[in-house]
This record gives C-alpha cells, structure tokens and sequence, in this order.
C-alpha cells in the first residue's frame, strides 16, 4: 500500500476511536475514568496494527509517528486552552480539568511518537512496551476501580485486583499484537518464544505501575518493558 494512503488510514481510524469516546463521555454514556482508559488501551493496539499497512521505506516509520504527534499537539493544545474542546476534557481528564491532559495523556502520546521512531516493526521491543502500556496500565485502573477493595501495602492508591489487570492486560494485549505479527512474518521468531520474556516483562511493569509515582507510569512502565526487551528481544 502507499505510505500516504496508509497514512490516511491510520490517522482516520485514530481520530475516530478518539471521537466516538469522546462523544459517548460527553454524552454520560460511560464515566469520564472509563472512557479515558477505553482511549488508553484501545488507540494503542489500533495504531501499532495500522503499522502493518505501511511500505517498509525510510520514511514509513516518520510518517506512521505523525499520527500520535497530530494527536498529542492536540491534547497539548486543549490541556493549555488553546483549544476549547469540553468533550475531550471530559473524556481526558478525571475531574474536568483541562490541565490534567498535560500530564498522563500527553506523556502516552510522547512515548508512542519516541517509539514509534526508535524501533518501528523491525524489533518486537518497541510493540511489547507500548502494548504493555496500553492494556497493562487501562485494565488495572478499569477493574481497580470497581474490584479494588484491598489495597497494596506499599501503595494505599493501588489495590491487588488492579495489579493483576496490570499483569494480565499487558500480557494479553502484547501477546495478541505479537501473534499478529508473527502471523504475517514481520516477526521471525516462533510466537511460543515470546512467552516467557513476555510474563516476565508484564510482570516487571506490573510491579513498576505499582509505585506510588503519579502521572508518570506512561512513562516508568514503558521505560522498564524497554530495558528488558533488550535483553531478552537482541
């Protein structure tokens, strides 16, 4: 396919998952908090599977990172005020305060741009962090939220159920893209050999998501699925 039709397509297909979220929170058909995770873990999956659709150029990898980009100047532009726009806010932000997309969802985008840059679909390294960032992270604060009665002990924030979302989510949303690459050839390594690096990075990242570090673990859980796909993926 042609890069800028791909392009295209990618782009569509983002914006659109966005908007229909972005729609049903504005609406009160689902909580603000669910529908910023269902964007969380839903735009991740969508787009790294859109790579799929690019020509392996040069300038794929450029032209595929300008969709996270497009969107995350969007959400720079709405947290700063810039840009008014009350149905992203609401699907954004937990307590409707624009700011508060300067912080977790402006670093998700940050690191899907770096990412997308840095490794591409040459490496299983850079689709194993995003996806553990995407389904680990979403599941946990969705079933967190609802299931979490017992909390950690080192976190009174997080609780034991939302913990084993974190573990299971990532895995899962990782171990999916992977058979899909797999499935195709872009990987061409057995997919039963991912299993175990896979379990133990989604369990590396559940205990990293698990500090008391605010905001940040867009960026703490993806840092640390980085380093243990080097050493486990090279």
């Amino acid at each position: 396919m042609n890069n800028f039709i791909a392009l295209l397509i990618t782009f569509a297909l983002a914006l659109l998952w966005l908007r229909i979220n972005d729609f049903a929170a504005h609406r009160g058909w689902v909580s603000s908090d669910l529908s910023r995770k269902l964007i969380h873990i839903g735009t991740g999956p969508l787009f790294v599977a859109c790579w799929l659709l690019f020509r392996d150029t040069s300038s794929a990898r450029w032209l595929a990172a300008l969709v996270p980009f497009a969107i995350t100047t969007q959400f720079l532009l709405v947290g700063t005020g810039v840009i008014r726009d009350e149905a992203a806010v609401k699907a954004m932000s937990r307590t409707g305060d624009r700011r508060e997309i300067l912080r977790g969802p402006l670093f998700y985008g940050i690191v899907f741009v770096v990412l997308t840059l840095v490794y591409w679909y040459d490496s299983p390294i850079g689709i194993v962090a995003l996806m553990l960032m995407c389904g680990g992270d979403g599941l946990a604060d969705i079933v967190g939220r609802r299931y979490g009665k017992t909390r950690l002990p080192w976190n009174k924030g997080k609780s034991i159920v939302g913990s084993l979302g974190m573990l299971v989510g990532g895995f899962l949303t990782a171990l999916i893209v992977l058979a899909l690459y797999v499935a195709v050839g872009e990987l061409s390594q057995p997919f039963s050999s991912y299993l175990l690096p896979l379990a133990v990075i989604a369990f590396a990242g559940t205990i990293v998501e698990s500090f008391p570090l605010k905001d940040i673990d867009n960026i703490t859980v993806t840092l640390t699925a980085v380093a243990l796909g080097h050493i486990f993926f090279n």
